[in-house]
């Protein structure tokens, strides 16, 4: 169920969609709400968002994170230089777009007018041979910005676009979610492509910034995702391409002030906490296992009546293998079902001097070997500008997406070096001060199998319910939003099963905002097809 709430909304788009939570059931055993108490699992974007979501209803809160710092995978931490000096790491360049609906809600509650986001004018790409795309300057409106894009865009050229399969092109203003999860079952992202007949130049676009920012390759992952990333930033939402980035690193800007904010609610935190199952209670609860560090210390218990296992895709497939009585046998083969993305690298330079005062803050690349995008910190995070103007440096990452099984550390780094001195060439007389290098492996592969063989929000057990970006969601949505869409789910689920309200969520209009239109002229090009082949035959 949806309606639009004419009131209030959550960006610049009026045609945003309020999903209401459900109705509120009778309360059981007329518990009152601090009487209740849920263990999260996770303290990412989907954990502290079900927290939130749970204790600004008085529900008691236990927030069980198994890193040193909130934030999951959008954590920062601090480093010191060989000099001495201090700065931050972190996972990478993440951009908070402003369809992110539900992700800036729990932002705004710290930050009402989101000043601890700062704009980005332009989101450049790149690609080997020089041409380049930018999303600046174009309308925000479908289909006027998809019209004025491929109208100026290089990647679009009369030739290349005279291949083009119109009918399949309309079917990217032709989507309804949730049913275009699984109309595209089994086809893949480079698949859907294929069918579209999309020229080179403008296929590498639409894999680079889409399919890669999922750290996938395109042949592994999901052409209805592909579709669904289209509808959400370009043709379904009239917010834009462009986004915003904190101010700061992440703790300083968004997570450590969250965290305060939740300590305010009575939330219980603790970090360095590894959650290893989670049982049943003989009083009708459950009971959560956790420890810490220590390689040798014993197990703690906490009962809990509900839990949110808000995890990352091997942390969910390790505590569900390690809980037994957890679920039934079909949802335990959906939670082992979910695949983990290939590796993904960041390497952090502290250079000894400047890149050229023109450079974007965020470049996305195409064709330089395994460098997928270069950001300059210090054109956006306060921290960085501050190194940068004492040491006359630039604090320059590098990312590569989906790297290669059997990949050398050695020879990737050399790959991403050299890849950099091509894309900016100032940077091949400079040296790093400094850097910090990471690979992870601990993301959700959002793959070609069925959109209904992945597990949802909802579980067979009423008291565990599951939050975070590998968790099915009919909404449009990706990414951190995703993750924040999801905690939010989940907590409305406990919340309206106790008698409790619920808080609702948004999301981008689920349809085509051309109406039957786009449906209409597919059918009509079908037909004309349908009666030139019979006249053919004949």
């Amino acid at each position: 169920m949806s309606r639009r709430t004419p009131r209030w909304r959550p960006g610049l788009d009026p045609r945003a969609v309020f999903h209401p939570p459900p109705a509120p059931h009778p309360a059981p055993y007329g518990r009152a709400p601090g009487e209740r108490h849920v263990v999260v699992v996770g303290g990412g974007i989907a954990g502290m968002t079900a927290v939130l979501g749970l204790a600004e209803r008085g529900v008691g809160v236990t927030l069980l994170e198994r890193g040193d710092r909130l934030g999951g995978r959008v954590a920062a931490w601090p480093v010191t230089l060989p000099d001495g000096s201090t700065s931050v790491m972190s996972r990478g360049f993440h951009a908070f777009f402003r369809q992110y609906y539900n992700l800036r809600a729990v932002l705004r509650r710290t930050d009402p007018t989101l000043e601890r986001l700062r704009a980005l004018e332009d989101y450049p790409l790149v690609r080997a041979g020089g041409s380049a795309d930018s999303f600046a300057g174009i309308p925000r409106t479908p289909p006027w910005n998809l019209a004025a894009f491929v109208a100026r865009s290089p990647s679009f050229d009369l030739d290349g676009l005279r291949s083009v399969d119109v009918e399949q092109a309309l079917g990217l203003l032709d989507l309804r979610f949730p049913g275009s999860f699984t109309e595209l079952d089994g086809v893949s992202a480079a698949a859907v492509l294929d069918r579209l007949r999309f020229p080179d130049e403008a296929r590498h676009l639409a894999l680079e910034v889409f399919a890669r920012s999922f750290f996938a390759d395109p042949r592994e992952f999901s052409g209805a995702e592909l579709l669904a990333m289209f509808h959400l930033y370009f043709v379904g939402s009239s917010e834009g391409l462009l986004f915003d980035v904190p101010r700061d690193d992440y703790d300083a800007t968004l997570w450590a002030p969250l965290g305060a904010h939740l300590h305010g609610l009575g939330v219980r935190t603790h970090v360095g906490r590894t959650v290893t199952s989670v049982d049943d209670d003989p009083s009708g609860g459950l009971v959560v296992r956790h420890r810490g560090a220590d390689p040798g210390g014993c197990d703690e218990l906490l009962d809990a009546d509900a839990v949110v296992l808000a995890l990352d895709p091997v942390g969910l497939r390790e505590v569900v293998a390690s809980s037994p009585r957890l679920g039934d046998r079909g949802w335990r083969e959906q939670v082992a079902g979910v695949r983990s993305a290939p590796r993904f690298a960041v390497w952090r330079l502290w250079l000894d001097g400047l890149v050229r005062p023109d450079r974007p803050p965020f470049l996305g690349t195409s064709g330089h070997g395994p460098l997928d995008n270069v950001s300059v910190l210090e054109r956006f995070e306060d921290h960085a500008a501050r190194w940068s103007a004492a040491h006359a440096g630039s604090v320059v990452e590098l990312h590569a997406y989906a790297v290669p099984d059997g990949t050398a550390e050695d020879d990737l780094r050399a790959a991403l070096l050299s890849a950099l001195h091509t894309v900016y060439p100032e940077t091949t007389g400079l040296h790093a001060v400094h850097d910090e290098w990471l690979v992870r492996a601990d993301c959700v592969l959002v793959g070609t199998e069925h959109w209904a063989a992945r597990p949802g929000v909802a579980t067979p057990d009423p008291r565990v319910v599951l939050a975070g970006d590998a968790v099915r969601c009919d909404l449009p949505v990706a990414l951190m939003e995703r993750a924040a869409t999801t905690g939010w789910l989940a907590a409305d689920r406990l919340l309206t099963a106790w008698g409790l309200p619920g808080h609702g969520v948004w999301s981008v209009p689920l349809g085509s905002r051309l109406g039957p239109v786009p449906s209409v002229a597919r059918r009509g090009i079908r037909l004309y097809r349908k009666a030139v082949g019979a006249v053919t035959r004949r």
